[in-house]
């Protein structure tokens, strides 16, 4: 599947306002495998000047998930669990990469690695998901998450 006809929804297929904020770049997404470039703003960096933890951490799972949704691309993934391993700072251009390592008919056992400009690996993460339909609602839309008020 060509990148090229992807937007800043990184390969979701639906909007994602969060990832939009970041600006993510998806470069790679196919057969297990996802590369997504983040230049990170100064917004979106800690008291130290360097990419906040959350982010670092949003973009592993945005790569982990897309690498999972890469062999199955019309089918949803949510996060069931995530570990994740700070190395060193992750200052400038950063390149995630995704790969799916396993799956079931199920679930996708996924890593992923965040590398600095000069190929630094600086965080790692594995992730689990869990392959879900998605239910259409409208264009480039998904039914919402039925939350329970009670």
């Amino acid at each position: 599947m060509s990148v090229k006809n992807w937007t800043h929804a990184v390969g979701f297929g639906v909007e994602i306002p969060f990832v939009n904020l970041l600006g993510f770049e998806l470069t790679q997404f196919e057969d297990g495998h996802s590369e997504i470039h983040y230049a990170p703003k100064a917004e979106h960096l800690n008291s130290f000047n360097v990419t906040h933890g959350g982010a670092l951490m949003t973009l592993l799972d945005v790569s982990m998930a897309t690498a999972a949704r890469s062999i199955e691309p019309d089918m949803g993934v949510v996060t069931i669990e995530m570990k994740t391993s700070f190395m060193q700072p992750a200052m400038g251009v950063l390149t995630a990469k995704g790969t799916l390592m396993h799956r079931t008919a199920t679930l996708a056992f996924t890593t992923a690695t965040v590398f600095d400009a000069k190929g630094r690996a600086c965080a790692h993460a594995t992730g689990t998901f869990k392959y879900v339909q998605r239910l259409p609602t409208g264009p480039k839309s998904t039914n919402p998450v039925n939350i329970s008020t009670d």
